[in-house]
């Protein structure tokens, strides 16, 4: 997985969701977590849910808050540690478990879950069938997931990145549920200005970008050229 080091570094948990969804950044954080709970609500109380690099536990302590009964698996012990401290903070560490695990040999039987999530994470897959295929062995129902797109403004920096970034046709994304045995609920497009605009900018600056960014984004070549896509993937009946 690329950037694994990088991710467990104390500084970089510690400081993860300052970096990234403070300022401009909290409007990313917003409508990734509408996409959520978009996909996955209304949670009915003991909906299980595993949320695969949870990272911080931003939405692993989401949806415990709506009820889920959710575990959180991540590679790394100081993202982790931070995530029980975000559970402690927002009062659901009773109805939330966090566990080290690796993404590509889930430590669950098979269709434990209801619904599995992954965000953040397909553009770090050197294998991402592999890993695709195991989020289905462990779900009974779902399988929702984001990625970066091949397409989009992305592409001309994914290179500087510290952990790099994989970026994904629609086409490449419809191969893998196939051969994964899922098929595709529903698709949505976003952002064409990339991420790293966004956290560069204090709130109130970001604000009106972002609301030329959705118009923009309503239209199709908006869809064509957006930073990230959100997948909802179904369980095919055997």
């Amino acid at each position: 997985m690329k950037g694994q080091d990088w991710y467990q570094a104390d500084e970089v948990a510690e400081e993860y969701e300052d970096l990234r969804f403070s300022g401009g950044g909290a409007l990313i954080d917003r409508r990734e977590k509408e996409a959520v709970l978009s996909a996955l609500g209304p949670i009915d109380d003991g909906h299980r849910v595993l949320e695969v690099a949870c990272g911080t536990g931003r939405f692993t302590t989401m949806l415990a808050d709506q009820g889920a009964d959710i575990v959180g698996l991540d590679i790394s012990r100081e993202m982790l540690e931070q995530g029980r401290e975000n559970a402690a903070e927002t009062g659901v560490s009773d109805t939330v478990e966090f566990l080290r695990g690796d993404a590509s040999r889930l430590p669950f039987p098979d269709d434990h879950f209801d619904s599995v999530v992954a965000m953040r994470f397909f553009h770090l897959m050197d294998e991402p069938l592999q890993f695709m295929r195991e989020l289905r062995r462990v779900s009974s129902e779902q399988v929702f997931f984001d990625t970066f797109n091949a397409r989009s403004l992305r592409v001309l920096y994914t290179w500087l990145l510290p952990m790099g970034s994989r970026l994904y046709s629609e086409r490449q994304v419809a191969d893998m549920l196939g051969s994964a045995g899922m098929t595709l609920a529903n698709e949505e497009h976003d952002f064409v200005l990339p991420y790293g605009f966004y956290r560069g900018l204090p709130s109130v600056v970001a604000r009106p970008f972002r609301a030329v960014d959705e118009l923009v984004g309503n239209t199709i070549p908006g869809d064509y050229v957006a930073t990230v896509s959100y997948w909802d993937a179904r369980i095919e009946n055997e």
